[in-house]
């Protein structure tokens, strides 16, 4: 099944366990012993306030794992505390609050869209709402622009269309154009195809074939264009956390085509919800340095493949059956399609 995706909430207020034997996580060299939450703030720029890591915050706050599933809210005037001894974090009092206020772990009353994002909200909307990836069996399900009114080549918002393969009287339906296919680089096998969101419509007419009038349109939308349907919108909170068992996969996309990019840019990867990646999920990115050929004094040559180099990491916020896309959130050098990813 397909998911649409819309803008997302992560939040502090959870703790995962670290990984087995993992050192605790070590403090900023100028680590303050408290911050307040200003708006304009993102989460995981506020845990690199206090730690060398950032995506290890929610290790400190000596929370159980299933509070991960009813996470709590961060907001601006909150104070955050830092206890050097564990180190633990928690919330104090915010700016301006009643003295009698309760301590965190609490839920606010404010508006939901008042909560700090965890990364740049910006540079992943897109996708939240926009790319989706679909596979073979997803096509023979999908819906199909067979027609558009007055016979025009293409459509925009406010026109009607007909489609086969719908069903639903008022149901919203996500029109897309299947494109380029994702491909595995060391099997060559394809993965899905990445479509391009046009637009939503609503159904107006059932039957075959139903009628729809387009309610939005980013792209023009014509015959052989698909649908499929719009889900309720969701607001999903994560929390930074490393997979738990063992992740080898590649990068095997940059947005926009690009063959290497940097800091803060999406990337595509083969690795998804059937190898046991989540939403949250925090990976390490390693640079292939290749292979060199060593030749001894006799003449005799002996190839070595050179270890890998971890140089960043980046933050999983949307997962399919067999692709992920993945924010880079450091990064010492050039992200470049081809390198790989691990468990940090």
């Amino acid at each position: 099944m397909i998911r649409i995706i819309f803008p997302l909430l992560f939040t502090i207020a959870a703790l995962l366990a670290g990984p087995a034997g993992a050192a605790p996580a070590a403090l900023a060299e100028d680590a303050p012993d408290s911050y307040t939450v200003v708006r304009g703030d993102t989460l995981w720029d506020i845990s690199g306030r206090f730690l060398k890591e950032p995506w290890r915050w929610p290790e400190v706050w000596r929370l159980n794992r299933d509070e991960i599933r009813n996470p709590h809210l961060i907001y601006p005037g909150q104070v955050i505390l830092l206890d050097r001894s564990g180190p633990y974090l928690s919330i104090g009092r915010r700016v301006g609050a009643p003295l009698y206020e309760k301590r965190f772990p609490q839920a606010y009353s404010e508006p939901i869209d008042g909560a700090l994002p965890s990364i740049p909200m910006q540079a992943i909307e897109p996708f939240l709402s926009r790319s989706l990836v679909v596979d073979e069996g997803d096509l023979k399900q999908a819906g199909t622009v067979i027609a558009t009114d007055a016979s025009r080549v293409f459509t925009g918002a406010g026109d009607t269309i007909f489609a086969k393969d719908v069903q639903g009287r008022n149901e919203v339906w996500e029109v897309f154009r299947p494109a380029k296919p994702l491909v595995d680089p060391l099997s060559g096998e394809v993965l899905g195809y990445e479509a391009a969101f046009l637009g939503q419509a609503r159904m107006t007419e059932p039957g075959r074939p139903a009628t729809l009038k387009l309610l939005s349109a980013v792209e023009e939308i014509g015959v052989g264009d698909r649908l499929i349907a719009s889900e309720r919108p969701e607001i999903f909170s994560f929390v930074p956390h490393a997979p738990e068992g063992p992740i080898a996969g590649r990068l095997i996309g940059i947005h926009q085509g690009l063959s290497e990019t940097g800091r803060l840019n999406v990337v595509t990867l083969n690795v998804g919800s059937n190898a046991g990646i989540e939403r949250g999920h925090v990976l390490a990115l390693h640079r292939n340095r290749g292979n060199v050929v060593y030749k001894d004094e006799a003449g005799g040559k002996e190839t070595f493949e050179l270890p890998q180099q971890r140089y960043g990491v980046a933050f999983v916020f949307r997962v399919f059956d067999r692709v992920a896309y993945a924010l880079v959130m450091e990064s010492d050098g050039p992200v470049t399609v081809g390198d790989t990813v691990r468990q940090p």
